[in-house]
């Protein structure tokens, strides 16, 4: 169970260190699930969005949705991972490495008009 947790936080440092994302929950043990989940930062302007981003790892087997919060805060899109038993650091690093291959890709093919939820997979909750 312990394990889950460590590997949350091992891939929300990794992803962090990619540079356009902002970690909002880091899989801390006291404070919820072994999960994390993350947003652009405010700043960036990496030339694709969180759905273009999920587009991409869905090419390489990945499911990691994005998708735009309840009506509060539907103006914020996020992508979130839940780090099941098995799900170990390697495989985590694995999915970073697709992740920084997939901004690699968008700075060679710019996305000339990023992707909205309307357009995604349909992903909802």
């Amino acid at each position: 169970h312990t394990a889950c947790y460590e590997t949350a936080k091992y891939i929300a440092g990794e992803i962090e260190k990619l540079g356009p994302f902002e970690i909002i929950y880091n899989g801390e043990m006291d404070a919820g699930i072994p999960a994390l989940c993350w947003k652009m930062k405010d700043d960036a302007e990496p030339g694709f969005s969180l759905y273009d981003m999920a587009d991409r790892l869905r090419m390489r087997g990945w499911q990691v949705p994005a998708y735009a919060l309840p009506a509060n805060r539907q103006d914020l899109s996020i992508q979130r991972i839940l780090v099941r038993h098995g799900v170990s650091r390697d495989l985590g690093s694995l999915l970073v490495d697709d992740m920084r291959g997939a901004i690699d890709y968008f700075k060679q093919h710019p996305v000339q008009t990023p992707m909205t939820a309307d357009e995604a997979s349909g992903f909802h909750h």
